[in-house]
């Protein structure tokens, strides 16, 4: 699996805050109430991105070579997690951006705890996002140092 490249990053976290600022525009415009994220989601946000990354720990010792051996389901499952993690999180992150600068923007601010909770969204997303690129970054292997022992041996000169 590849490692997760910032510019996907960028443009889920764009495209979160485009949706997010058109859905609460549309629901405005409409008569209905704006879409407010509990403040217990950012909570939940953190614990789950601090979640992936304990859940690295085991996989980073054995990549390392300072553990015996782990079910190699198990890594395949945290490193889907870290990867998902990373991408929600961006969208997430981009979602809370969009719904702050929908608040911000209104000539009648609804209140201070509605901004910050989409505040609070956002840097909880944030923080999923990190856990999810940490926990990655901790479930890669080492380079393989056969390819360039291989290339190292007397006589080789690069020639193929």
């Amino acid at each position: 699996m590849n490692r997760t490249k910032p510019l996907t990053l960028i443009l889920l976290a764009v495209l979160g805050t485009v949706v997010a600022w058109f859905l609460e525009t549309a629901l405005v415009t409409s008569s209905q109430p704006v879409l407010t994220p509990p403040f217990t989601l950012a909570i939940a946000l953190v614990l789950i991105g601090v979640t992936v990354v304990i859940m690295a720990l085991p996989v980073r010792r054995v990549a390392r070579g300072t553990h015996g051996r782990i079910d190699p389901f198990y890594a395949t499952r945290v490193v889907v997690l870290a990867k998902a993690s990373s991408l929600s999180g961006a969208v997430l992150a981009g979602g809370g951006v969009g719904i702050s600068v929908f608040l911000l923007t209104r000539s009648v601010v609804p209140g201070a705890t509605t901004v910050f909770a989409a505040i609070a969204m956002a840097v909880g997303a944030l923080v999923l996002l990190g856990g999810g690129l940490v926990a990655e970054s901790m479930c890669a292997l080492p380079p393989d140092d056969t390819a360039s022992n291989h290339d190292a041996r007397p006589g080789n000169h690069g020639t193929t």
